[in-house]
């Protein structure tokens, strides 16, 4: 076993016990912390708590007949002082609003400090981080968010310079600058920031609050969970966020950030919840979280056409690891507000389980020149029961126009300022079983076809009793069930070692693809 530290804090340390398993570890393992056993782990990403601040700690991981494993040593980081949120005023008590002394207790925070909320109900509304300090929620511990939107402060879409010259973004929604509701912790220009514990962020939305009438906006467009503004260097570690009212975790023009031993939960049927949507950022990694939602559980944006053109912003060096995505729609997701680019996304060593698709490129005529998608490499990955495990789709029916002509028609364009472009993906190490509706489905566009698809050891299985569906969200696609690898509009396509069992008709079906490499 290779023991890898991924994080740590002052008082906390996740570690990555490398055993050659995919989220879960091949077997159950005892974790020693300076001789004496603390717990037992069944994840490779694996988070303990309660450490003393500047102090040495090995960890020992042993097997469950006692025979060491492996393990590591490190000293955890230096801690001034430590802000109790009850000193300041909070009650915990579920009904009290402890909104201000919450946030008096991060705005007293010196650097290399820790604000502390104990184990309680914490109602609020929206708390705002402040750089150089962490804020820890300790077991027990849970924010509930308040339903009320008149009590959230509303954060302007654009506000324009004085000079007139310039712009100032706060608010975004689906990719364009428009008011919303400051998140339920909201993050804007701060740096070097950790957010951790073993507490829980609860949403509270509904189909009575913040789910009804979800299309329209009243007041300003629903809140994140955790949204992050123009950040630099944010770890967020071992929290539960659950029902939020919208996107749970939010970063927008974000750099240096760190999501690791999360779980995120939304229900099935919870309108636009993703799960942790990167949107124009760089350096990003998410590792040994854990999705269960209504929508996609990680999509990676770069806003839509104005966004793209004004900012020119991608969404790039993303790593997604160990991690579990569980029904959603897609499990790793790009788009299709992607009108900056998003290029080098590697996903590797995840579960995929009863997601509508696996990988979902979702892009259309009208996001830009700019809206560009490089070096999407997803490998070693374990799918079970996902409709259809790889899709791209240059015809998503987004927007008001989104089934137009214009967007939808299958017929060349002239490539222009609005046509985007799908480069190289790369899909290796790769099983699926139990699929129901295509083993895969790329659609480009005619006029401006995908570059180049390679898959490599790829194995893809459907389900006995397959359902039917459709395997991307198109105009003029019916629905299936136990389709083969479809591919339309792509200059180079290269097959090595694929096999699809059980497919009904044509196990490969080409259309306008240039090159086919076995």
């Amino acid at each position: 076993m290779e023991i890898r530290l991924v994080m740590k804090t002052a008082r906390s340390v996740s570690l990555e016990l490398d055993d050659g398993g995919i989220y879960k570890t091949k077997e159950v393992y005892r974790i020693l912390v300076n001789g004496d056993e603390v717990k037992t782990t069944d994840t490779v990403i694996t988070s303990l708590y309660g450490l003393k601040p500047d102090t040495d700690y090995e960890i020992g991981v042993e097997d469950a007949h006692g025979t060491r494993q492996g393990e590591i040593a490190f000293r955890t980081d230096y801690e001034f002082v430590t802000l109790d949120v009850h000193k300041f005023g909070a009650k915990g008590d579920g009904v009290s609003d402890d909104t201000t002394f919450i946030q008096a207790a991060i705005m007293a925070c010196p650097p290399e400090s820790r604000v502390l909320i104990p184990a309680g109900t914490y109602k609020i509304t929206s708390l705002f981080l402040k750089s150089g300090i962490s804020v820890e929620l300790a077991k027990g511990a849970e924010l509930l968010a308040d339903t009320d939107r008149s009590h959230y402060a509303i954060l302007p879409g654009l506000i324009e310079s004085y000079d007139e010259t310039g712009d100032y973004n706060l608010g975004t929604w689906e990719g364009n600058p428009l008011p919303m509701f400051a998140g339920i912790i909201s993050g804007i220009d701060v740096s070097d920031v950790n957010l951790y514990g073993e507490g829980s962020i609860n949403g509270a939305a509904n189909h009575e609050n913040w789910w009804k009438n979800e299309k329209v906006m009243v007041g300003a467009f629903r809140p994140r969970m955790l949204s992050l503004n123009r950040c630099r260097n944010i770890r967020v570690q071992g929290l539960y966020f659950h029902d939020s009212p919208a996107w749970v975790i939010h970063p927008y023009f974000s750099d240096e950030l760190l999501f690791c031993n999360l779980i995120v939960e939304n229900p099935a049927k919870s309108p636009n919840t993703d799960g942790l949507d990167p949107e124009s950022c760089r350096d990003v990694t998410i590792c040994g979280v854990r999705f269960s939602l209504g929508d996609d559980c990680i999509a990676v944006k770069s806003g839509k056409i104005y966004m793209g053109r004004r900012y020119k912003t991608p969404s790039s060096n993303i790593h997604v690891y160990q991690c579990l995505m569980e029904h959603g729609h897609g499990a790793v997701t790009v788009g299709s507000e992607m009108a900056g680019g998003v290029n080098n996304l590697i996903v590797e060593k995840c579960r995929f389980y009863h997601t509508d698709r696996g990988l979902r490129i979702k892009t259309r005529r009208g996001r830009g020149k700019d809206a560009i998608l490089d070096n999407i490499i997803f490998r070693d990955l374990m799918m079970e029961q996902v409709m259809t495990p790889f899709t791209a789709n240059a015809f998503y029916f987004c927007d008001p126009d989104g089934r137009t002509e214009f967007v939808q028609s299958r017929e060349p364009y002239p490539v222009d300022d609005g046509t985007p472009s799908m480069k190289r993906f790369c899909f290796e190490n790769i099983t699926a079983k139990d699929c129901h509706v295509a083993a895969s489905y790329f659609d480009g566009l005619p006029e401006q076809k995908i570059e180049q698809i390679t898959m490599r050891n790829v194995s893809v299985s459907f389900a006995g009793q397959a359902k039917c569906d459709v395997p991307i969200m198109s105009n003029g696609v019916e629905a299936c069930c136990k389709k083969g690898l479809y591919a339309r509009n792509v200059k180079k396509l290269v097959l090595d070692n694929v096999s699809i069992e059980g497919c009904e008709g044509e196990e490969i079906e080409l259309h306008n693809v240039d090159e086919v490499e076995r």
